[in-house]
């Protein structure tokens, strides 16, 4: 984030807008849309301006700008078509730590105006940062159609009804959830289809009916799929929004962790190779705590939970502690990288049959049924193989494989950091040295792996920026 966004109050303020054109006339229309006290520096006004002065509703200073003008102004905007008279106010302005836009100019700025969406006392509003105002306009016109105006009636009715929803619940996450309740369900419904008098019955009936007890704790169990955001389901974002507490593995992407709810409280738990930061006893009994505390917790796995995620451990502890618990299936590493590889898994002339393995080596060893894995016309898919790769690619070819069937390896796939290694049983584990490929990877072996350069279609560059997952990860 290159930018803080925030939101000014600045009835009653004095701000300062030099140029006296249509420019100029605009940004002066938004302040005074919030009530702000103008002041406009220009020899002479355009026609809107001009009758903006006649009316009193700003102050006119009929002068070119001078440092002395910017007394008293809580913030600055330079709207002139004069390159070096705008930069002069910007080095003014900043000299003095007034905040300062230079329409045009995001170099010369110390804040930029967004796209706004204007749905009072609801507010969205869409920045690029100066990249793109054009991108963002449209951004924008694309959620004016999204929110009926009816949301600035809804936001304002949430507003008059919060004391009294505070005044019945002591218990804040209680309001919380009260909230989330009313506002994603028929409340709202009835508010955004103007029947105000059944939205009012029903709020009043909910209201009454709900009883001021802190909140029961649960835990939802939530795969995270393979790491592009993208690839997230819909009942996952919504727990992610509505958790009070985050437990997070290392699997899961950080822009991943970033769309979970903002004040929600974040617990690292993740396992990497000879560094686990709990043990999964550990973790078990800490969601039982957090949600015995009566939080709504949040336990997101990369993957899915229910394939070398370790889920079911999880929720048999939850289960034997009374925890109220969900499962929201994720798009599993294997599925959601081979996709993205060109890989199919099966394919009619190649592969019908497909096994998943943990390639996690322990003492030095893979417990594996080697004979059962090196089996013809099936794929294997090995998670947490890297480490392991030269004695998979071994043990395959000493059960059976040719040392020429084809194999891959994929670091970080589904993401804009994605890397794909093509060779065989017998080339593949050299080829992952030389490249220096760190975890999370995917191994991938079997006669599927011949159809990559055919069936490649994603571009890494093309992806959202996941963020840095730390150095040598492991599933759990």
């Amino acid at each position: 984030m290159d930018s803080l966004p925030i939101f000014l109050n600045l009835k009653g303020t004095r701000c300062l807008v030099v140029g006296g054109g249509a420019v100029a006339a605009r940004k002066v229309g938004l302040l005074l849309g919030c009530g702000a006290k103008v002041a406009v520096v220009a020899p002479e006004l355009g026609e809107t301006l001009a009758a903006e002065a006649a009316a009193g509703r700003i102050d006119h200073v009929a002068a070119r700008f001078a440092d002395g003008h910017l007394a008293g102004a809580a913030l600055v905007i330079a709207a002139t078509d004069d390159h070096e008279a705008n930069a002069a106010v910007s080095r003014a302005a900043k000299a003095r730590d007034i905040p300062v836009n230079v329409v045009d100019a995001p170099e010369l700025c110390s804040f930029i105006f967004p796209s706004i969406v204007d749905r009072s006392p609801m507010i969205v509003a869409v920045s690029t940062g100066g990249a793109s105002p054009v991108l963002a306009r449209l951004v924008r016109a694309k959620l004016e159609t999204m929110l009926p105006a009816a949301y600035g009636r809804l936001a304002q009715l949430a507003h008059d009804l919060r004391d009294r929803v505070k005044n019945r619940f002591a218990n804040p996450p209680q309001r919380r959830i009260f909230w989330e309740r009313m506002l994603g369900g028929a409340f709202a419904d009835l508010v955004l289809a103007g029947k105000a008098a059944e939205a009012q019955k029903h709020f009043e009936e909910q209201l009454s009916a709900t009883k001021d007890e802190p909140p029961r704790g649960e835990v939802y169990l939530v795969g995270a799929g393979p790491g592009n955001p993208d690839l997230l389901t819909f009942r996952a974002l919504k727990l992610m929004q509505q958790a009070d507490v985050v437990v997070h593995d290392h699997l899961v992407s950080p822009a991943i962790v970033e769309l979970c709810r903002r004040d929600a409280s974040r617990i690292y738990v993740g396992k990497e190779r000879n560094n686990h930061t709990l043990r999964q006893e550990d973790i078990n009994a800490l969601l039982v705590k957090l949600a015995g505390e009566g939080k709504r917790v949040l336990r997101l796995k990369g993957g899915d939970p229910f394939i070398f995620g370790r889920g079911g451990e999880e929720i048999e502890t939850l289960s034997a502690h009374g925890i109220s618990f969900e499962v929201v299936p994720g798009i599993t590493a294997a599925a959601g990288v081979a996709s993205y590889s060109g890989i199919p898994l099966t394919h009619r002339d190649y592969a019908q049959a497909c096994v998943f393995v943990t390639g996690h080596l322990k003492d030095g060893t893979m417990n594996l049924d080697w004979t059962g894995l090196a089996r013809p016309h099936q794929t294997v898919v090995f998670y947490m193989g890297l480490h392991g790769l030269p004695v998979l690619c071994r043990e395959l070819v000493a059960h059976g494989l040719p040392d020429s069937t084809p194999a891959a390896i994929v670091q970080q796939g589904t993401t804009n950091r994605q890397r794909i290694l093509i060779g065989t049983l017998a080339s593949l584990p050299h080829e992952a040295e030389s490249a220096q490929l760190k975890p999370p990877t995917l191994i991938i072996v079997g006669e599927v792996v011949r159809l990559h350069d055919k069936l490649k279609w994603f571009d890494p560059a093309g992806a959202p920026d996941v963020g840095s997952w730390k150095k040598d990860s492991r599933k759990e």
